[in-house]
């Protein structure tokens, strides 16, 4: 039995294959419409979530399976005090897999531990949300058709932005790629990660305050939110949070073939007047989502079809 807690825990061949399987089930979608029948999704969301949620559900609705679970800690026993461990252990009965989100860095770690279904992390405090990651890598793809030879700008809370730091890991195994890394001071990208994956690796990073200077450069840009949840003080997350916001304007000097992402929700970092512009792909993004923990749930159920 096979977790998912975070993406570096997937080979570049195993993202290749759900990859190609994402293709497949766009491609050929009655093919899997009784692929998961008489098999059932858990969601655990201990933190609201609209897009992850739905998508698990979805998901699991379009493979023919069936869901249950809660949307929020509130209205599960952990209200009572109830442990994660608890929890998983008991809802193992019911479900043959679960996807856990939680506030708490390492819970879904711990969940899988203790759970006798396969586990997914989606999403747990700063840390990991490796099925974004999956619905960014399978939007470059389609996008680019490559994961090799690309310029990536990452753009706003790149300190707390547990997408940025899935991102970064995914796309530093592969070939002449290289991060050109948008924040505040504030705001930037964590040292371990610089350490741990980029300088580790030898892959080349350039940071900045000034995403117009480097518009030019980029083959995909990864905007992010500032998100008001990881401040500790409001006049902080005031000043900053609009220091980053996507303008037609920012776009002039960006090339033509240029993918513009998101991992949602937006709150003003891209103006909708970009909406309409080829470039922006983030509800194409979000959708790919949807295809990719469906190609994953058929990974880790064992299910071929």
């Amino acid at each position: 039995m096979r977790s998912l807690i975070d993406i570096l825990e997937l080979s570049a061949e195993e993202i290749a294959d759900l990859v190609a399987t994402a293709e497949d089930i766009i491609a050929n979608p009655q093919k899997y419409a009784e692929a998961c029948r008489g098999k059932k999704l858990a969601t655990l969301f201990f933190e609201p979530s609209t897009r992850t949620r739905l998508s698990f559900e979805a998901a699991m609705y379009e493979l023919g399976g069936q869901v249950l679970g809660f949307s929020e800690a509130a209205s599960s026993s952990a209200s009572k005090g109830e442990s994660v461990s608890d929890t998983v252990k008991v809802v193992s009965c019911y479900a043959d897999i679960i996807a856990m989100r939680h506030p708490k860095e390492g819970a879904p770690l711990v969940a899988s531990m203790k759970a006798d279904v396969p586990v997914i992390n989606a999403g747990d405090g700063g840390h990991n949300h490796p099925t974004q990651t999956l619905a960014d890598l399978l939007t470059i793809w389609r996008e680019k058709g490559r994961f090799t030879d690309l310029t990536i700008g990452l753009c706003g809370d790149l300190k707390f932005g547990r997408t940025v730091h899935s991102l970064i890991a995914a796309m530093s195994r592969y070939a002449n790629v290289k991060f050109v890394l948008v924040s505040p001071e504030e705001l930037k990208l964590p040292s371990y990660v610089k350490k741990d994956i980029l300088q580790k690796k030898g892959v080349p990073y350039a940071q900045t305050t000034d995403l117009e200077s480097v518009m030019p450069e980029l083959d995909v840009l990864y905007m992010t939110r500032v998100q008001r949840e990881r401040f500790f003080n409001e006049d902080e997350y005031v000043r900053l949070k609009d220091s980053y916001i996507l303008t037609p304007e920012k776009l002039k000097t960006a090339k033509d073939s240029l993918s513009i992402l998101h991992p949602l929700p937006r709150v003003n970092e891209i103006s909708v007047a970009i909406d309409d512009d080829p470039r922006a792909c983030y509800f194409k993004q979000a959708l790919n989502g949807k295809y990719m923990r469906m190609a994953l749930i058929l990974k880790l159920l064992g299910v071929e079809v």
